[in-house]
């Protein structure tokens, strides 16, 4: 069941994606190859398949065209991705196995490639297939997550601020909460409005949303440290060399796992009122914190 709600997932996302993304011969051709680049890497689409099957879950089937809100999600994912890579942030050559964008384009196209990743998903989410109200919602939904208040960027930025500091298990829980769990927050709830869900139905996905966003941050540092480069598809030992804020560094790999697991338990409290519809939520839940990569 798991493997074919991923599998499912990735390939409506990566048709759609297809049709979105401006095509390497579209001028200016640099920036195009550099965007798909990146976003065809591979990568599990995770955050689209939790938009989808948080949508199919309170619609009961999956809504019509939902994949573009998925599409539009990962855009912003690997525009955040391209940018961390950058030497100025985390200066990674490795990312799903492959050359990051600014090894393969240089460093000034590599830049302007997660800007146009991120101008493009705006795009789309300003044509999603909704009642207005709603993309209205998700709209504001998504720029809060990847915003500076709670959102992806503030948490990258007290990231790189808690380098070669003895960080607070507040701090850590802040950067983590803020860095993964905001924009995998906002990819449940916005697939959620999407299928028009209802108030407490929003309120219980961004709580899931919420426990499990930062297990899957607490279990991606374990692999850091636990997992080969080629494992991984992307330079292992990264956090423990830059002396990153990580939960295995404060607590150590046992209480981070122990901690995740909890974390998960918490997130399956609150589907429980949504019955049999919400098993393939809680099945991808399981996944994010089994992975080996």
């Amino acid at each position: 069941m798991l493997k074919e709600t991923l599998e499912h997932g990735r390939q409506l996302t990566d048709a759609a994606l297809d049709r979105l993304i401006p095509l390497e011969t579209q001028h200016p051709e640099s920036i195009h190859k550099a965007m798909r680049h990146s976003v065809f890497a591979g990568g599990k689409r995770l955050r689209p398949v939790l938009c989808m099957e948080a949508g199919r879950m309170v619609a009961g089937s999956l809504p019509a065209r939902i994949e573009e809100l998925g599409a539009a999600l990962e855009m912003l994912h690997t525009y955040s991705l391209i940018h961390d890579d950058l030497p100025a942030l985390d200066n990674d050559d490795l990312r799903r196995g492959r050359p990051t964008c600014h090894k393969a384009f240089g460093e000034a196209i590599a830049i302007l490639a997660g800007d146009a990743l991120q101008t493009q998903a705006y795009e789309v989410l300003a044509r999603l297939k909704c009642p207005a109200e709603a993309r209205v919602r998700i709209i504001e939904e998504i720029a809060r997550g990847t915003g500076t208040v709670d959102g992806m960027i503030g948490g990258q930025v007290v990231d790189l601020e808690a380098e070669h500091t003895q960080p607070t298990a507040e701090m850590l829980e802040y950067i983590h909460r803020s860095k993964t769990a905001a924009l995998i927050t906002a990819s449940l709830v916005s697939g959620g409005l999407f299928a028009g869900a209802k108030e407490n139905q929003v309120a219980k996905l961004r709580a899931f949303g919420l426990a499990i966003g930062l297990a899957f941050q607490i279990v991606d540092d374990v692999l850091d440290v636990t997992q080969t480069s080629e494992q991984l598809g992307k330079t292992a030992g990264k956090d423990t060399a830059s002396e990153k804020a990580t939960y295995p560094a404060l607590f150590g790999i046992d209480a981070s796992v122990r901690k995740a697991d909890a974390l998960v338990n918490e997130a399956f409290a609150e589907l429980g009122s949504f019955g049999e519809p919400a098993e393939p939520l809680k099945e991808l839940a399981r996944f994010l914190v089994e992975r080996k990569k």
